[in-house]
């Protein structure tokens, strides 16, 4: 009978464990918002952290927490945005469409290389090892951005140039963090003026390494001083929508065409169109 013993008190032990455990389950257990699941199946689940939070799943728990709007997720648009707040009881927040727009014109024949490069075939390295070209400011042609892309939006073209396809273009910002040069930008789908560089050096040097680059002529600025200014050699937007359609055509006077419409046959017709689609 002796071996009665030590079985009934690890059978006690045992119980009072699992007693234990039960009643720390309830005091310390987390409710789960029913919420959760529902948000979290509306959301496109591309974790691409566009919305600013790490994945999709982190997007419904701020969601459901009240720290996130329910226009934070800009790969679902408008249509995700109405389920959204349908399912959390608000009224549905507009989505405004972004996509990635460059800001460097340095084709291979605008902006010849300085030297052969040898190393890794991407934009980092050829950065961090002072890159290739003549112009230090511009486009290094290896398509980091173009990589980067998890939709498929982008392509590098045979001048050397990534290529962004507005349609696919969700606006994640990929794109914009793998560039080492910060070329790419987010903007709303509708602007249609930009300056098409990055280059502080000196008009003389601008002009000798990239026959695109800004050559801080002031035309633009003097053509709509309260939208445009120059800022270290370089011509700044300030305010895009303070740009009069009537001005943009002095304002693409520029000798190279660092500034401009990114499409010239966009009018308000077309405008209307991308922002009902958006």
């Amino acid at each position: 009978m002796s071996f009665l013993v030590p079985i009934i008190t690890m059978g006690l032990i045992a119980f009072a464990l699992s007693v234990g455990l039960v009643l720390a389950y309830r005091k310390l257990r987390v409710e789960v918002d029913p919420r959760l699941e529902e948000i979290a199946a509306a959301l496109p689940q591309a974790n691409c952290g566009a919305c600013g939070f790490a994945g999709c799943q982190a997007l419904a728990e701020a969601l459901v927490a009240g720290k996130a709007e329910t226009n934070a997720c800009p790969v679902g648009g408008n249509e995700v945005a109405r389920r959204l707040a349908a399912i959390l009881g608000k009224e549905s927040s507009e989505v405004i469409k972004k996509v990635a727009r460059l800001h460097c014109r340095g084709t291979h024949e605008a902006a010849p290389a300085r030297s052969q490069y040898t190393g890794p075939a991407t934009c980092l390295a050829a950065h961090i090892l002072g890159g290739h070209k003549l112009c230090t400011y511009g486009c290094l042609h290896f398509g980091d951005c173009v990589r980067s892309c998890p939709f498929d939006a982008m392509r590098l073209s045979d001048d050397g140039l990534p290529v962004i396809d507005e349609q696919k273009c969700t606006g994640c910002g990929k794109c914009v963090e793998a560039c080492p040069r910060g070329l790419l930008e987010l903007h709303p789908i509708e602007r249609n003026i930009f300056v098409f560089c990055r280059s502080k050096d000196r008009p003389a040097v601008a002009r000798r390494v990239c026959k695109n680059a800004c050559i801080a002529c002031n035309i633009c600025v003097r053509a709509c001083p309260e939208a445009i200014i120059m800022e270290s050699n370089l011509a700044k937007i300030t305010d895009w929508k303070k740009i009069p359609a009537e001005k943009i055509a002095a304002i693409e006077k520029c000798p190279t065409g660092a500034i401009g419409r990114l499409k010239k046959e966009m009018d308000e017709a077309e405008k209307t169109e991308l922002r009902a689609e958006a």
